[in-house]
């Protein structure tokens, strides 16, 4: 009975996953552009695009004691989901709010954050129970083929709305009323559908708990730490431009919201069709392979945007950078599963955020620092774009080295592993096939 309702739990997860990415792609991947409707300056981006995630981490650090209060993990975790929903109201009606409506938005959005963040913990110790570690990267991996097209089709439909109201301010704003008012209605049956999800029995082992202190102090002896460490880094290079691409390409390179729709949706496609080969190479030959060869070529994708301002050139770069993220973002995730262990997971993933979340912080403020000073280039954004590059490969290479694989995997060299995953690439034509809660493969999975 139990293994019935975890396989029913996990066709409803990636249920509740497809509309939550429609949320976030028709939604919050809009609110950057929200604020360039909005009249946010450089700064205000930077804040935009850091604050609500730093504030968010933080609020990890009372997760466990959520879990406590809540006796439940899937209580708390449907509870922050239908909050973070309603979030979207007040971020709609701050065009209203005159002078200061950008700090409304910031402040509103970081409430969005907060909700939508302080469920981490809890969502990854609870799916942790119910997917086996042997087939987590190939779970996760069609998990994400679901999310990404999900992801793909709202967000094509949010850019398609906003270009269809574009005639005069009230009009624009309407268009943005319309797709968070979508965003909102997407996560509310995402909420429903993780209230159909079995929740194993959890309980938190007293003599384990141990201090965010105990975490930094021991982070540099333990695999897991060395690996929080590498991606704080990372995050740190990764937004000191990421804040930034928005507001270039609407503004310098005049981009209308069509343009600017299609060349982000070139990313979401590649990692789209990608995502699940990095998955099952992940389970075969290690997280750390995937990890090292993701880290190694990802950091150059901000290079790239130096080089032409060409629109069919930057939706090239921009697959690249779909099918480099994919790798990087399902072996990341992977890695936590594998470097902790269940009663530890939730404590972890909340001190990783919080410190995740001030790496963050840091690295766009000192991005936006940077932009209001810099004139050294015809667009005041690109000095940040090359430094991220250099601050990105410095963690590769500082961290990288230091990782260890915890399972034991095959053995396989970088060339004949890149030419695999790239030979086993799906086209749209098979992603329903991996899709797999589609009729026909239900009994295959039972």
């Amino acid at each position: 009975m139990t293994d019935d309702r975890i396989k029913k739990s996990l066709r409803y997860s990636i249920l509740d996953g497809g509309f939550a990415a429609s949320m976030v792609g028709i939604g919050e991947s809009f609110f950057a552009v929200f604020a360039v409707f909005l009249k946010a300056n450089a700064v205000q981006f930077g804040v935009l695009n850091s604050l609500p995630q730093a504030l968010g981490s933080v609020s990890q650090l009372f997760s466990n004691r959520l879990i406590s209060l809540f006796k439940s993990r899937k209580r708390l975790v449907c509870t922050a989901v239908l909050i973070q929903a309603l979030m979207y109201i007040p971020i709609a009606i701050v065009f209203f709010l005159g002078t200061f409506r950008v700090y409304h938005l910031i402040f509103f959005i970081c409430l969005y954050w907060f909700f939508g963040m302080i469920l981490g913990p809890a969502w990854n110790s609870w799916m942790g129970d119910l997917v086996d570690e042997n087939e987590r990267g190939a779970y996760f991996g069609k998990r994400s083929v679901v999310t990404g097209f999900a992801s793909f089709v709202s967000f094509m439909a949010g850019g398609y709305i906003l270009q269809a109201f574009t005639l005069g301010t009230i009009t624009q704003y309407a268009g943005f009323v319309t797709i968070f008012i979508l965003a909102l209605i997407f996560r509310v049956i995402s909420f429903i559908f993780l209230t159909k999800k079995y929740e194993p029995e959890y309980q938190a082992i007293q003599e384990e708990a141990f201090t965010l202190f105990d975490f930094i102090r021991e982070a540099k002896s333990r695999n897991y730490g060395l690996f929080v460490l590498y991606l704080c880094l990372m995050n740190f290079s990764v937004y000191l431009s990421a804040p930034f691409f928005t507001p270039y390409m609407l503004e310098d390179l005049k981009f209308d919201y069509k343009t600017y729709t299609i060349v982000n949706a070139a990313a979401m496609v590649v990692k789209l069709l990608s995502v699940s080969v990095w998955g099952r190479v992940s389970d075969q030959f290690g997280t750390k392979k995937i990890l090292s060869m993701s880290g190694f070529m990802m950091p150059i994708i901000p290079l790239f945007w130096l080089f032409s301002r060409d629109v069919y050139y930057l939706i090239v770069i921009q697959m690249f950078s779909g099918f480099i993220w994919a790798g990087f973002e399902i072996s990341s995730f992977n890695f936590i599963f594998d470097t902790t262990s269940p009663s530890k997971r939730a404590t972890c993933v909340a001190y990783y955020n919080v410190l995740n979340g001030f790496s963050i912080f840091s690295g766009a403020m000192l991005g936006s620092f940077i932009a209001g000073h810099n004139s050294l280039l015809w667009s005041k954004y690109l000095l940040v774009f090359f430094l991220s590059c250099v601050l990105r490969y410095t963690a590769s290479f500082v961290f990288i080295p230091k990782l260890r694989e915890v399972r034991t995997v095959e053995e396989i060299g970088y060339p004949r592993l890149f030419l695999k995953i790239i030979s086993t690439m799906p086209t749209m034509g098979t992603i329903y096939q991996l899709i797999p809660f589609r009729k026909g493969q239900k009994d295959k999975q039972e």
